[in-house]
């Protein structure tokens, strides 16, 4: 089996465990539902890049009642999104059922199946921003820039994350230069 190494689409997961198990696998983007009450928020990052056709999504719940329920609710909101599943042997620890159990071969597997699209280098969103562009914006570097990185996350429907984690999302949704630039000015000027 060919090992993939980067995931051009989002993988959608429970919470931070599972992105944890993923990371360990695959280089990948991945948006966490943090359980069955999905919030407006993660709903707009997943309609974002299940709409882009750089991007796409791949849902990647636990092999349980309320993974499966989860799955079901995007996939009605995404018919078109593909899916990648772990047999519960694979993804059960001392009684515990989830992603965040699996052996990294064992979702490389899951995610070949899926038939996700092993992103080259070149083939990547190129990116547009660096930590250069963090400083200079206050996201990064300064008493307020977690908070500064939370207003912009939401005013560009991209999230939050640590400056290391946003400066990903910036590059990988395609953020442009003059969206960065309108989205900064709104969250200066309420």
């Amino acid at each position: 089996m060919k090992e993939l190494t980067k995931i051009r689409e989002i993988i959608i997961v429970e919470g931070r465990d599972d992105t944890a198990a993923v990371l360990r696998a695959v280089d990948a983007q991945t948006i966490e539902t943090h359980g069955y009450g999905i919030r407006r928020e993660t709903w707009e990052l997943i309609d974002r890049a299940y709409a882009d056709p750089q991007l796409g999504i791949i849902i990647f719940t636990d092999p349980d009642h309320a993974g499966s329920e989860i799955r079901r609710r995007i996939k009605e909101h995404c018919p078109n999104a593909k899916e990648a599943f772990l047999a519960k042997a694979d993804a059960t620890k001392e009684g515990d059922i989830g992603i965040e159990n699996a052996a990294p071969e064992a979702i490389i597997e899951a995610l070949s199946k899926a038939k996700c699209t092993a992103a080259a280098d070149d083939a990547t969103p190129k990116g547009v921003f660096t930590k250069a562009d963090l400083q200079k914006a206050g996201l990064m570097g300064s008493s307020d820039s977690a908070a500064r990185r939370e207003a912009l996350g939401k005013e560009l429907g991209i999230g939050y994350g640590n400056s290391g984690a946003f400066l990903k999302k910036l590059n990988h949704f395609g953020i442009s230069r003059e969206a960065f630039n309108e989205a900064l000015l709104s969250i200066d000027n309420p």
